[in-house]
């Protein structure tokens, strides 16, 4: 059996963080293996620990949720994907999560079964976006001007500034991408194994100059591709 997916849950209410680990520790492929009162608890315990995953409150004494996702982001002793889990759904919030490198934001009035699938999602190496979110995501990123201008090498569209051209296996992933498809099943539809997925999900991060698969959405609607 694989290891479990190990979760931070910071959040400065000990009733939530204790009923989120209720919730995740139900789970057999998810371990909670710490807890944090506050931004700057998480952060030393994100190097002492080295989760898989972080569910991040945002508003918490010392230091802010956001603040420690970008120094947790910017520790590269730490490889963990981050959640933003708030009870506010604040523009300002999520697009601040965004560009201080959090792979997720969450509603704390989410559902369990949205708790679980945001672990596992993020563990994977999806993002994760409220469905409250999503749209408003995409129309902010894709009204923001795109850099010009170097086209794909195999899909006429909209021109985005690429290190190199997408090859047309490539096209074809961030194309499922853009459909919210995760890697297991971007697999499925172009018969491959998950990890010539993730190895091509790398490749075009890394050809977008994307962050994250969030950022890889947003150029894929920029270039036509969904």
């Amino acid at each position: 059996m694989n290891d479990p997916i190990r979760v931070l849950l910071v959040d400065d209410h000990a009733l939530l963080r204790a009923g989120f680990r209720t919730i995740l520790d139900t789970q057999p492929d998810i371990a909670v293996v710490g807890e944090a009162s506050s931004g700057a608890e998480a952060v030393v315990q994100a190097s002492a620990l080295r989760p898989d995953v972080i569910m991040m409150d945002v508003q918490m004494p010392d230091m802010d949720g956001i603040e420690a996702t970008r120094r947790i982001v910017a520790d590269p002793d730490v490889d963990a994907a981050i959640a933003i889990v708030t009870t506010f759904d604040r523009d300002d919030y999520l697009y601040r999560a965004l560009d201080a490198g959090a792979g997720g934001f969450l509603l704390k009035n989410a559902g369990a079964e949205d708790l679980i699938a945001a672990v596992r999602a993020l563990a994977a190496g999806d993002g994760m976006l409220a469905p409250e979110v999503t749209r408003r995501v995409l129309a902010r990123f894709a009204a923001t001007p795109a850099p010009a201008t170097v086209s794909t090498a195999s899909v006429a569209a909209p021109k985005v500034a690429l290190a190199e051209p997408l090859t047309e296996r490539e096209a074809e992933v961030l194309t499922l991408l853009a459909d919210a498809r995760s890697n297991s099943e971007i697999a499925r539809a172009l018969f491959i194994g998950e990890a010539t997925v993730k190895t091509h999900v790398s490749r075009i991060l890394q050809k977008l100059g994307a962050r994250d698969r969030v950022q890889a959405v947003v150029l894929a609607h920029r270039m036509g591709l969904a």
